[in-house]
């Protein structure tokens, strides 16, 4: 069995004109040994162009490091969920850090008619985690919070796909022999529910969007 974390950069919007896109994927491929310990085994990188608007805002740039000439010779969502589900082979977990980025996959691949069964056997690893630590899940631990609390080094940038993915794998294997996985289908599922993901009335809780909010403030 493969597992697979995974992590999402998306555009920056500050209205909604245009709604989100994916315009970069990581992820790191681990595999267990006959003694059930985890290696990471491989990884995947790619940038996406985005279709609806294809000029990304100077917001996006400052929160994701994703720059205009990345995306401009960068594949379609559609050719690169082609390649990625290619990449996933048949067996295998998929996990991040959060809900955000199974709902932007499901979002797009839904937009894009693309099938959904795919997207399966997903699990939040924060959530795992916070629950692990006995924590409210209401007050999810931010990833780099975690990692120190760990005392694992961050390695990278915050909000670069590979690097997120990187670190986030680094916590789930230390993890692994804790966590319950759960197995499930995307195209099984009801519609998401929009949700406030952040609010300024909230600042007691963990977003990862309170840079975005921050960057937003400024620009205007």
């Amino acid at each position: 069995m493969k597992y697979i974390v995974f992590d999402l950069e998306f555009t920056v919007l500050r209205s909604q004109k245009h709604t989100a896109e994916t315009i970069e994927i990581g992820a790191i491929e681990l595999q267990s040994d006959e003694h059930g310990e985890l290696s990471m085994t491989d990884l995947y990188h790619t940038y996406v162009q985005p279709s609806r608007n294809p000029q990304i805002s100077k917001l996006t740039t400052e929160f994701t490091g994703v720059t205009q000439s990345d995306v401009d010779n960068a594949p379609l969502f559609k050719d690169v969920i082609g390649n990625f589900k290619s990449w996933l082979g048949e067996e295998y977990y998929l996990c991040s850090w959060g809900p955000d980025d199974k709902y932007q996959l499901v979002r797009e691949c839904r937009d894009t008619k693309m099938d959904l069964s795919w997207i399966r056997n997903y699990n939040d690893i924060q959530l795992s985690y916070t629950r692990l630590n006995g924590a409210d899940i209401g007050q999810r631990m931010g990833l780099k919070k975690s990692l120190k609390t760990e005392n694992l080094p961050f390695v990278g940038k915050q909000h670069n796909a590979l690097d997120d993915a990187f670190n986030t794998a680094k916590l789930f294997k230390r993890y692994f022999s804790k966590f319950i996985l759960e197995r499930n289908n995307a195209a099984e599922e009801s519609l998401f529910e929009t949700k406030i993901v952040y609010s300024t009335d909230n600042e007691v809780k963990y977003t990862p969007f309170r840079e975005l909010a921050h960057l937003l403030k400024i620009a205007q």
